[in-house]
């Protein structure tokens, strides 16, 4: 008995995107999404979950987005609520690349604020896509009880995410120019100078923010 062309159409992407090597789940990955097919939706959430390189995950996010937003997003959705890190993670990525604005209500503040980095820096920069414009102002208050958070990196994602949404930001900003952390202080700097003057670089900011922290300046002066 032959078994239908449907079938082992699935079975072969099963098979790949489960594969040993990173290069065929980059294939297979790159096929379900250039022939979409609802039946792959589930595999490619759950392989995004688990999936330990950089290029196969991007390239698992681009083969949800070529399927019906109607049909991912619930599922994505879901992911948020996982207990594994990389499902959160993914899943806001990918929420993020889609777009649509139906899941701005499902970015907490407690997604905002999870205690993995990735998570964190995920839901930033999925935020400042999704949110309505009434709300901006309302995200950059919670975003800002991140500030001073990680090192470099995470400061820097914190930061271009706040600068992704103008000048709202800047109420917020001066607020924590005056927070008793020194970190966050310097790091409010550093984030509004940024935002004056995009060509400065994030490590030179942060080093004069530091500057002016240590002479018990605000930022604000001047």
């Amino acid at each position: 008995m032959t078994m239908p062309k449907q079938d082992t159409d699935t079975i072969r992407a099963f098979q790949g995107l489960e594969d040993s090597s990173s290069s065929v789940r980059l294939r297979a990955a790159l096929a379900v999404g250039t022939s979409p097919d609802p039946r792959f939706i589930d595999m490619l959430i759950e392989r995004c979950a688990i999936e330990p390189e950089f290029y196969v995950r991007d390239m698992l996010t681009w083969a949800l987005t070529r399927h019906p937003a109607s049909m991912t997003i619930p599922e994505l959705l879901n992911e948020l609520r996982s207990e594994r890190a990389q499902a959160r993670s993914q899943a806001l990525h990918t929420l993020s690349k889609i777009g649509d604005r139906q899941a701005w209500p499902a970015i907490t503040r407690a997604l905002l604020a999870d205690a993995d980095d990735e998570v964190a820096r995920s839901a930033w920069r999925t935020a400042v896509v999704l949110v309505p414009e009434d709300e901006e102002p309302e995200l950059a208050a919670v975003l800002s009880t991140q500030l001073g958070r990680g090192e470099r990196e995470m400061q820097l994602s914190l930061s271009r995410a706040l600068i992704a949404l103008g000048e709202v930001i800047l109420p917020t900003l001066r607020a924590a120019m005056t927070a008793l952390d020194p970190r966050v202080r310097a790091h409010a700097i550093a984030t509004e100078r940024l935002l004056r003057d995009p060509d400065a670089g994030f490590e030179f900011a942060i080093e004069e923010a530091k500057r002016a922290v240590a002479l018990g300046r605000t930022g604000q002066e001047g």
